[in-house]
Parts: structure tokens; C-alpha cells; sequence
């Protein structure tokens, strides 16, 4: 029988509290047969769109957006958490559960008119592909999609990316 993508995946009951189901993403990394599935459906998912530049989140998302780049052919910008980039950049905050973080991007990341399709490992609350958005824009960009490998759609997270596109590999019905 041919393996999903979603086979790859290890699930952690109860951690990192009661409850919670945790969704392990390098179980897909850690496998050649796997990382090749996950950036073979990414691709897919874009290949005949009109786009410039890949988006990567920092941490995860710059591992599945860096390798759809060169596979697309196309620059890769890098989103990084506050205080990381080495030249200017423009910074955008959002909420977390308990506080707020901040996310940054070089001022030349994004050209005026280039199209920009963001990625990450993960959809939850959608706060930091919010933000990402909102520096692409802010630069004079254009979101063209969203691309996520896996989904806690009990999370809302979608509702935070109106009225983005958005693609997730997988879907997990709960948090």
C-alpha cells in the first residue's frame, strides 16, 4: 500500500500538556521518501501560478520553502523572528496566546509588484503568516497563496488569512 504523506507524521499524545495531540512534522523531514512527497505537493499547488518569490517562516518554513525555490526556480526571502536579519528591515507584531512576538523582513525583500507566495510547516492561529502577509504587503507586494504542510483546523487559523488562498497538505480536524 502507497504511503500518504500524513503517514509520516508521528503523532505525541498529551504533550506538551493533557490533551494535546502533537503533530511531529520531522517524522516527513527525517524521511527522503517523505520530504520529496511534501515538496512535490507544495509545488503542485503553485507550479502554474503567477509568482516571484517564495516567503519561508522562520523556523520550519524556511526548510519547505527554500527546496520548492530551487525546484521552481525562484528567489527564496527569509521571515524571521525580531532581531535576527542583519540589515534594515520592517517588523510586524501579532498576538500570541499569552503575549505578543514580532516578526521582521529585510527592507529589499520584496520588490513593489512581486508576487509572493508564503509558506510554513504549520496553520494553528494563522498569527505569524498574518504578520508575514502584512510585511509583504507593507513592502509593496502581493500575497498570490499561502501554502502550509499540515493544518489544526480547529484552531481557526484560516479565519486569521482571509482572504488569502490557502492550501494545507493535510488537515487535522482538532487542535
Amino acid at each position: 500500500m502507497k504511503k500518504r504523506l500524513e503517514d509520516y507524521v508521528i503523532t505525541i499524545p498529551d504533550f506538551p500538556e493533557p490533551g494535546i495531540m502533537f503533530r511531529d512534522i520531522t517524522g516527513i523531514l527525517q524521511d527522503a521518501k517523505g520530504f520529496k512527497m511534501a515538496i512535490d505537493q507544495l509545488v503542485d499547488r503553485v507550479k502554474d501560478l503567477d509568482f516571484d518569490v517564495i516567503v519561508g517562516a522562520e523556523s520550519r518554513g524556511f526548510i519547505f520553502g527554500a527546496a520548492m525555490a530551487y525546484k521552481l526556480k525562484k528567489a527564496f526571502v527569509p521571515a524571521r523572528k525580531k532581531g535576527k536579519l542583519p540589515r534594515e528591515t520592517i517588523c510586524e507584531e501579532y498576538e500570541l496566546e499569552y503575549g505578543k512576538a514580532a516578526v521582521e523582513m529585510h527592507t529589499d525583500a520584496i520588490r513593489p509588484g512581486q508576487k509572493a507566495v508564503v509558506v510554513d510547516d504549520l496553520i494553528a492561529t494563522g498569527g505569524t503568516v498574518a504578520a508575514i502577509c502584512r510585511l509583504v504587503e507593507r513592502l509593496g507586494g502581493e500575497v498570490a497563496k499561502i501554502c502550509f504542510v499540515m493544518e489544526l483546523a480547529g484552531l481557526k487559523g484560516r479565519e486569521a488569512l482571509k482572504p488569502y488562498e490557502v492550501e494545507s497538505l493535510i488537515i487535522y480536524e482538532g487542535k
